[in-house]
């Protein structure tokens, strides 16, 4: 067997609901993250109970998806581009995408610096443990935003939000600063300060609404979202019964965020549903689909 319906990697969070949880007929609380389709031996998915760290290598699945959902803001950080993350963390770098799924009213997200923010200026105010929000681009967000955020891009999801992410396969994050929360013990989460101070991009141009291109209603289209090294994004909108081209570069991957799909790859078969998530463990040039008239769903490969 090469098509598989995938069982994610399960991440509970102090910022986690029950929501994500009863989206995936889960019975959990807190609950942040689902990594649907991932490799990271700290975190691997798994298919037929065994898990993609065994069944694959880093270069066959150089990408990693998520679903995840808020009920509080997530921390100020930063992910490191690739040169820096290999010299320093033996690791890929971390750049990512949000696809905005569900939001409360007046939820958003914390994406890139206001304009003529200095690094001088930010590190000062991180030393003395001062609020670095206003210091950040807030954007309201609504279902079908989506969002490019670059390596050294300053970010932070808002409470309130679904979204699914696609990233490169790394889970090195640097925080800046945790809302000054604390915990039972009033301890607050470790910071990575020097780190994140060394690759922030602090220049206007990165930190521009074109740089991470913001798009709104991308699930009503058909449409490549991004084209990355480590991973293409296609999102599909809708009624479909047809074959479907695949790039081939890496192990190709479906993820379903509304209706369901019956996947054909060769003489196999599967029916995903509704935020569920499939893989070919194999690389393949075409896949027949078969999508209901109210279907959204992903292509990653």
């Amino acid at each position: 067997m090469k098509l598989h319906k995938t069982k994610p990697f399960i991440v509970q969070k102090i910022w986690g609901s029950d929501k994500l949880a009863k989206l995936k007929g889960l019975s959990l609380v807190d609950l942040g993250e689902t990594w649907e389709v991932s490799n990271l031996e700290e975190g691997p998915s798994q298919v037929n109970g065994k898990p993609l760290s065994e069944l694959t290598i880093e270069s066959e699945l150089p990408y990693l998806v998520k679903f995840i959902d808020t009920n509080d803001h997530l921390s100020v950080q930063v992910h490191p581009h690739d040169d820096y993350a290999r010299m320093v963390e033996n690791s890929s770098g971390k750049t990512e995408c949000w696809i905005i799924l569900d939001s409360v009213e007046g939820a958003g997200i914390y994406l890139g610096f206001n304009e003529n923010v200095s690094k001088e200026s930010f590190k000062k105010k991180v030393d003395s443990e001062k609020s670095v929000n206003e210091d950040l681009v807030f954007y309201p967000v609504e279902r079908g935003d989506f969002f490019l955020v670059p390596a050294g891009a300053i970010h932070a999801i808002g409470k309130g939000v679904t979204l699914v992410e696609i990233q490169q396969r790394s889970g090195i994050t640097y925080r800046v600063w945790d809302w000054n929360r604390k915990d039972a013990n009033g301890k607050g989460r470790e910071l990575h300060i020097e780190k994140a101070m060394d690759v922030l991009d602090f220049s206007n141009r990165f930190n521009s609404k074109e740089n991470f291109k913001n798009k709104n209603l991308v699930l009503n289209n058909n449409e490549k979202l991004i084209s990355h090294k480590d991973f293409d994004v296609t999102c599909f909108y809708g009624e479909l019964d047809k074959g479907i081209e695949i790039k081939g570069r890496y192990l190709p991957s479906f993820v379903v965020l509304k209706g369901s799909l019956e996947i054909e790859v060769g003489e196999e078969r599967i029916h995903v549903n509704e935020y569920e998530s499939a893989i070919v463990l194999e690389k393949i040039s075409k896949a027949n689909i078969k999508a209901d008239k109210g279907s959204e769903w992903l292509l990653i490969d």
